[in-house]
């Protein structure tokens, strides 16, 4: 059972992060501290060190020195996500941003853990090639590419990242939201000449529109209200690596200008700055919506299109991947079964065709919190379908996706006093609750109300086709 240390000041915080880790089959230690830390624990005897950048006394960046190799995994707020890039520089494995929700935590350690394992059993003669290739991986006969997966559409996907890897050229990876989409552009990069450089990561609808522009291309001391020091930038921190940007279609028309000079001319100009400077960088976009019809209407830069569009690469929904999405949902039942130590669960009958039937509309994403739920509810060896949750139309949405909403909110069927909510389903009411009051709270505020992170907020606004407004509330929380 893989021992994670979580170091963070704030104890609620910290005990809800153990809390979750812990129902998910890790064994977890805390401190308050780095000193702490350093008092109580051999730092270095842990597979995973989750830290908080900001601390009382010493940084959490100093974990990185003081585990001696073992990887730490940086929290942060998106007020300090420059000094989030500062720290991966100092060797931080990934940073992950604050507000997240269970799935994101999840989902970069089980990612951190996996890329460990996986580095820790590779033969220390093997080629550069190979030992690059080997990261990432899962065990499926397309293990470099890190996708499980063996329809025609994946097969001649798996071909396509192989011929275009090693190239520097730009890819524009399309696909609806929970297809998988970053893991096609891990693979790109681990199979490219940058594998040992950095692949920075950003979701470009989770980043308020005011900081866009300074998260991504930096910006000088003085540059606006509250900039006491000069930062470097996203795209600055990608020097040499690869720059990834999900959701590129939300990236207001502003930033989409910086962005094509990096890709026409290699440099960049910081937010308040005169003088620019050169950047190597590979560029990766993902995106679910239409750039093209984007464009048409004025809402995406042309010249950008062209530009991410040199290569593009489109991921077919779980629904039209045959065979797969059974495959997939074994792979994901090993997993979540490794964790909780049981080796008797299997799927039942009507399970395995409910998995088949499914029209999956969150994708693989949806499968593996259905999957993850199943086996944690699941008192038999055989999992049934109505465990798994999906024929009823709450999708992907679940009661503690809103544990943020408090009392005065419950959707919870076992309440017996009457409520409107009582009549709504999840995405019922969620809709009813963002269309009521997004015209006077903020989109922090809305998510803080919903007990979501504000990239959760963005996914469900997506798929429930209801536009941000905009009024004069502004985008910052």
């Amino acid at each position: 059972m893989p021992h994670i240390l979580i170091v963070e000041d704030e104890t609620i915080i910290r005990s809800a992060l153990r809390r979750l880790l812990e129902r998910n089959q890790y064994q977890v230690s805390e401190a308050g501290s780095v000193q702490e830390a350093q008092e109580r624990f051999s730092i270095p005897s842990f597979d995973l060190i989750v830290s908080d950048l900001r601390l009382p006394g010493a940084p959490g960046t100093e974990l990185i020195k003081l585990g001696q190799g073992k990887p730490v995994l940086i929290m942060t707020s998106y007020a300090s996500l420059r000094s989030a890039v500062d720290s991966m520089k100092m060797g931080a494995v990934d940073y992950i941003a604050k507000p997240f929700d269970h799935d994101e935590m999840l989902q970069a350690v089980a990612r951190i853990l996996r890329d460990r394992q996986s580095t820790q059993s590779t033969p220390v003669e093997r080629p550069a090639k190979a030992g690059n290739a080997d990261k990432n991986t899962v065990d499926n006969s397309n293990g470099e590419i890190g996708i499980i997966g063996s329809c025609p559409p994946m097969l001649d996907m798996y071909s396509k990242i192989r011929k275009v890897a090693p190239t520097d050229s730009n890819v524009l990876i399309q696909g609806e939201s929970g297809t998988g989409k970053e893991l096609v552009a891990r693979a790109l990069h681990n199979l490219s000449r940058r594998a040992k450089a950095p692949m920075i990561s950003v979701n470009c609808a989770a980043i308020p529109e005011s900081l866009i522009e300074s998260e991504l291309f930096g910006h000088e001391k003085g540059a606006f209200t509250g900039a006491s020091a000069g930062r470097a930038g996203l795209v600055e921190a990608a020097d040499g690596g690869t720059l990834f940007l999900d959701e590129i279609g939300e990236l207001p028309l502003e930033a989409q200008a910086r962005l094509l000079r990096v890709l026409q001319e290699g440099e960049i100009r910081r937010v308040g700055s005169v003088q620019s400077q050169k950047v190597d960088v590979r560029l990766i976009a993902a995106t679910h919506r239409d750039l093209k019809s984007l464009a048409k209407v004025g809402q995406f830069r042309e010249d950008l299109y062209y530009r991410l569009h040199v290569i593009a690469l489109k991921l077919p929904p779980l629904r039209e991947r045959g065979s797969d999405v059974n495959e997939i949902a074994h792979a994901f039942l090993a997993r979540q079964s490794a964790r909780v130590g049981r080796t008797d669960l299997k799927f039942a009958p009507d399970a395995e065709r409910a998995i088949s039937q499914y029209s999956w509309p969150g994708n693989v994403r949806e499968l593996e919190n259905a999957v993850e739920r199943a086996v944690i509810l699941c008192e038999n060896p055989e999992i049934s379908a109505d465990l798994l949750g999906i024929d009823i139309e709450l999708g992907d949405l679940r009661d503690d996706d809103f544990i943020g909403l408090g009392p005065q909110h419950s959707i919870s069927s076992g309440n017996t006093s009457h409520d409107p909510a009582e009549d709504l389903s999840l995405e019922d009411y969620f809709q009813h609750f963002v269309l009521e009051h997004q015209d006077h709270m903020t989109e922090t505020e809305l998510a803080r109300k919903l007990g979501v992170s504000r990239k959760c907020l963005w996914e469900r606004r997506q798929r429930l086709g209801i536009p941000r407004r905009k009024t004069g509330v502004t985008t910052e929380g």
